[in-house]
């Protein structure tokens, strides 16, 4: 007899087993993210502001937005939730050192705000997927 292992269910009470099909479109996400972030940073070098703006992390927005709600009840919905957050946060953090590049004054505070924002990303991206192999949910979300 084969065991498998079925995720665990979440504080939530998220237990229904997402589809493959959905647990491969969250894999999607998570690589288009991640080749927006690698993207930005090669073609910005070490100040990477907008790391999930560009084309291809807006596409993986608008697939996690699309499967959000097929997602619901499952431990994928956090995932989903968790990148969809990491863009809009990404977002806001960027035009924050855009408003103080603009300012001339907070030149150096912009180029921080955007390093930071730039490995928050990454990090983000990693920690999701290192739970997202282990078929757990992202805790607290």
């Amino acid at each position: 007899m084969t065991e498998t292992s079925a995720p665990e269910a979440s504080a939530s009470g998220a237990s229904t087993a997402p589809s493959p099909s959905l647990i491969s479109m969250t894999l999607l996400v998570y690589a288009l993210f991640g080749v927006a972030a690698v993207a930005s940073f090669v073609s910005s070098g070490l100040v990477a502001a907008w790391p999930l703006v560009g084309l291809v992390g807006i596409i993986g927005l608008i697939m996690a937005y699309i499967k959000r709600d097929e997602a619901a009840g499952t431990w994928l919905a956090s995932h989903l939730r968790w990148l969809i957050r990491t863009f809009w946060f990404s977002l806001l953090w960027d035009v924050i050192g855009l408003v103080l590049f603009v300012t001339l004054i907070g030149i150096p505070f912009a180029i921080g705000i955007w390093i930071v924002t730039g490995i928050w990303v990454i990090y983000r991206l990693l920690r999701g997927y290192m739970l997202f192999k282990d078929s757990k949910p992202i805790p607290g979300m």
